[in-house]
């Protein structure tokens, strides 16, 4: 694989963290609202608002730290990335549960977590995507040695 398609990938794996990075960034704020507001009234906070700030914050670093491109090709790259996906995923389901059939009857909050809903789902494809790309070039860029000997370096 020559400089012009590493320089490609690289491109594109740039493109995808960065809307991830956006994303995440965009997930605390429609959450951390609900939390500052809860943390102002000096009432309980919900766990289910704490998880999806943390999961957003969790995807919002992991997404900085691949922009170093050296990075994407380990092999925790397509597990962690797994990992974010699932937790996106049981994001999605909670907040669906909640808000999906939920009638905002003009209440500007509920039609934002409903908004908020879609957002979720959008960044768990997202790492779904991410995750079998890292995978892909993990694969056709890790290091191999030659098949009989195994002294070489492929």
């Amino acid at each position: 694989m020559g400089i012009r398609d590493m320089t490609l990938s690289y491109l594109l794996f740039s493109i995808l963290h960065f809307v991830q990075f956006v994303l995440a960034i965009v997930v605390i704020g429609l959450y951390g609202t609900d939390l500052d507001r809860a943390r102002q009234a000096g009432v309980y906070i919900d766990g289910k608002w704490v998880y999806a700030v943390v999961v957003a914050s969790l995807s919002a670093v992991t997404a900085i730290l691949y922009f170093v491109p050296f990075l994407l090709r380990f092999a925790v790259v397509p597990i962690w990335s797994f990992i974010l996906f699932t937790l996106w995923i049981v994001l999605f389901g909670i907040f669906a549960s909640l808000y999906i059939h939920e009638d905002p009857e003009g209440n500007g909050d509920i039609i934002r977590l409903k908004n908020s809903v879609w957002v979720d789902l959008t960044n768990a494809l997202l790492w779904l995507i991410g995750t079998v790309a890292s995978g892909a070039y993990w694969w056709l860029h890790r290091e191999r040695n030659s098949r009989f000997t195994g002294r070489a370096k492929l």
